[in-house]
């Protein structure tokens, strides 16, 4: 049974009259809302990998030139995981703006602080001995970024996920997923296009700006695309039946803490390949082999199509065998792809395709159903600030330093460190699902027995 199924309720006595009028016949059609998912996730992603991509080609040498090439690049990775250590206090301070002022002024404030701190960052200075100060002001931008992907949280995933049809509800979380191949595919596309149009002294000097400004731009358009399905009565109406409200954080972690930590640490191999598959590999041939980085970014717009093409196969896969199940053996997957990792790295430029593209399409199977798996857990009124709760803690524990401890340990230790922090991460997605079956067999038993 998957986890979307699980979360409907089995007793039609115990469903309130318009949550179970919603339920056979959802006053918003689920494709509907897919395209609001899609559009809003690959704005917020293209965000994500434009300022990724820029952390490993410009970023050192732009903020933190009076550092080692290796110290730099460690420099820029920290301020990658900085976004993702404010983000759970962005998701808390949106769902008070949302108590206080609504759903709509929420996602106007998050995605105008998003696009102001990503156009911010376009416009920074680098670092020189008149400006010393450029990487605080980096840092700070980044926090910016953090704090308004925090507050984004809309609910649209979870409500896709409650209207669609039973036997495609894992075609449909997928597609929440889709947005991360999508925006990386315009990113690096964007920044692939810059290298061979213009020199390298030019992309270094003011070329890798422009991509912080077409985010801008995506964003606002992003915007009144999700206000335009978020404030309207239906979706308003159905958000409400569905209990798609905040609820007090207290209260969450007191009831439903356990939850919380499960739906944070399910999903954990997958989120540790996330960054190991796209900055990383990056970071690496780059302080490593000297490679051009015009024909690497072009390698990253096949693994985006890559890895987009795969998310529509586990959505099947999902549906056909469960996602739970599925999530469990895309982790195994994951372990055994992470032991040929090191050999591909290490050994030539075709290795180091292969890296990428493989786990590109690994990355598609797993992070496709890698979004709220145990959301189900929760109960009703709190599954919405739950699940962008057990999302944030699940970037913060698998994704948010992956590039910066894997590229250390590797500096130290060898390329062996890339196949062992990802075999933790499939260690404690296993355990995870492991005591997640375990105690809903022991909660069915016991409800057998009354």
């Amino acid at each position: 049974m998957s986890t979307t199924e699980m979360a409907m309720p089995t007793s039609p006595s115990a469903v309130p009259p318009v949550l179970r009028n919603s339920e056979s016949n959802p006053s918003v059609a689920p494709s509907e809302i897919a395209v609001g998912v899609v559009i809003g996730r690959s704005s917020e992603y293209f965000d994500f990998f434009v300022y990724g991509i820029a952390s490993v080609l410009v970023f050192p040498a732009a903020f933190f030139p009076y550092l080692s090439p290796l110290e730099g690049q460690l420099m820029s990775f920290a301020l990658v995981a900085l976004a993702f250590c404010v983000r759970p206090i962005g998701t808390l301070a949106g769902m008070e703006i949302q108590r206080r002022w609504g759903r709509g002024a929420k996602l106007t404030v998050a995605l105008m602080m998003l696009g102001t701190s990503t156009v911010g960052i376009g416009i920074l200075p680098v670092h020189t001995e008149a400006t010393p100060w450029a990487g605080l002001l980096l840092a700070l931008l980044r926090i910016g970024q953090g704090l308004a992907l925090g507050g984004s949280w809309d609910g649209l995933p979870s409500l896709l996920a409650l209207n669609a049809p039973r036997h495609k509800r894992g075609w449909y979380a997928m597609l929440g997923q889709l947005g991360a191949p999508l925006g990386l595919l315009v990113a690096a596309g964007l920044y692939a296009y810059l290298w061979f149009t213009i020199s390298p002294e030019e992309f270094i000097t003011w070329g890798w700006r422009y991509p912080f400004f077409a985010a801008f731009a995506i964003n606002v358009v992003a915007l009144f695309a999700r206000l335009r399905l978020v404030v309207t009565h239906e979706y308003d109406r159905e958000l409400q039946a569905r209990e798609l409200e905040p609820c007090k954080p207290a209260e969450l972690l007191r009831e439903q803490g356990s939850n919380l930590l499960l739906g944070a640490f399910a999903p954990l191999a997958s989120y540790a390949l996330f960054h190991l598959v796209t900055f990383f590999p990056l970071s690496w041939i780059l302080l490593e082999g000297g490679r051009p980085i015009g024909p690497l970014l072009v390698v990253e717009v096949i693994a985006a199509l890559l890895c987009a093409a795969a998310m529509p196969i586990s959505g099947w896969l999902s549906d056909r065998y469960s996602r739970l199940r599925l999530l469990g053996s895309l982790s195994i997957a994951i372990g055994v792809w992470s032991l040929a990792a090191p050999f591909l790295l290490e050994r030539s430029i075709a290795g180091q395709n292969v890296f990428i593209l493989s786990g590109a399409i690994l990355l598609g199977l797993s992070y496709a159903q890698a979004a709220g798996p145990l959301t189900s857990n929760f109960l009703p009124r709190f599954r919405y600030t739950g699940a962008a709760l057990s999302t944030d803690l699940a970037w913060l524990f698998g994704a948010a330093f992956a590039p910066l401890v894997v590229l250390w340990l590797s500096e130290r230790f060898g390329l062996v460190s890339v196949t062992f922090y990802l075999l933790s991460g499939v260690v404690v997605t296993m355990l995870t699902l492991l005591f997640n079956r375990a105690r809903r067999r022991a909660a069915t038993s016991a409800a057998g027995k009354h």
